[in-house]
């Protein structure tokens, strides 16, 4: 079943969620669907209904509850500030965790975790990629602007704008990723490079599908992915992410692409 939804129901932040598609998940929670006045926004208006999230913030359908809750707590006592202090997510995130209660965080926590993982992202090596703009808090193709050299960027765009900027939930996205970054990131991650780094299975279990409270980090957002390791090496995340220094220690930001473009190809 879908919904038709009127522009001031999509618009409904911070107390309201677009709701697509409401036969294709369990009823969510108060705090999940409505949030709490203006201080806790509701949490799937950002990492959506069906929790697979956007390039700018987390998917987090699959992940354990405690793995969830640890999260929240990390926002509110600084293990997660962020390399870019005035990054708008990260911000919220910030301000959102220091005034849900510990019973709104276990609700939306258990919600999120019986939800089956997916996907909704293309990675594509290219040496070109559509030119783009920042639109709210992600990028997106700029109509017939033409293309540019990727560079050493991940270029991750909607495929469809206007879906994304209804919230639609199964929204598809295209990721540009320098040529080569397949490869290269398949052997960061699969064998360490020689001792460059660990192999990403030690720690996330067969099939990188996460191994207990240790997340999935298949199928991610690209872009969001590539934020988590840069913050980790950059010391702008620690708590339950300091395991992972001495993984990224020795990772040039050319590595951290190719870890992160790698990991999105695959299946969550």
């Amino acid at each position: 079943m879908t919904a038709a939804l009127t522009r001031k129901q999509i618009d409904a932040y911070p107390n309201g969620v677009p709701d697509w598609f409401p036969s294709d998940h369990p009823a969510m929670p108060p705090v999940v669907a409505a949030g709490r006045q203006a201080s806790v926004w509701a949490c799937a208006y950002c990492h959506l209904p069906n929790g697979a999230g956007r390039p700018e913030n987390a998917g987090l359908a699959g992940l354990t509850p405690d793995y969830i809750a640890q999260q929240v707590a990390n926002f509110r006592n600084g293990a997660r500030q962020g390399s870019e202090p005035r990054r708008g997510p990260q911000t919220l995130m910030v301000s959102i965790a220091k005034a849900v209660t510990d019973a709104e965080v276990a609700q939306a926590a258990a919600y999120f975790a019986a939800l089956k993982p997916e996907s909704f992202v293309r990675v594509v090596e290219s040496a070109t990629a559509p030119r783009s703009y920042v639109a709210g808090s992600m990028m997106a193709t700029l109509e017939g602007g033409g293309t540019e050299p990727t560079g050493d960027r991940i270029v991750e765009v909607p495929e469809e704008l206007e879906r994304a900027e209804n919230r639609d939930p199964l929204t598809p996205y295209v990721a540009y990723v320098p040529v080569g970054s397949l490869k290269r990131g398949a052997e960061l991650v699969l064998t360490g490079a020689g001792g460059k780094t660990l192999q990403c299975a030690t720690c996330h279990g067969p099939g990188l599908k996460g191994l207990g409270d240790i997340p999935r980090i298949t199928g991610r957002s690209p872009s969001y992915t590539m934020r988590q390791l840069y913050d980790i090496r950059d010391g702008k995340r620690s708590g339950t992410a300091v395991l992972m220094t001495v993984v990224v220690a020795r990772l040039s930001e050319d590595d951290m692409l190719a870890i992160a473009a790698y990991l999105a190809s695959l299946p969550p």
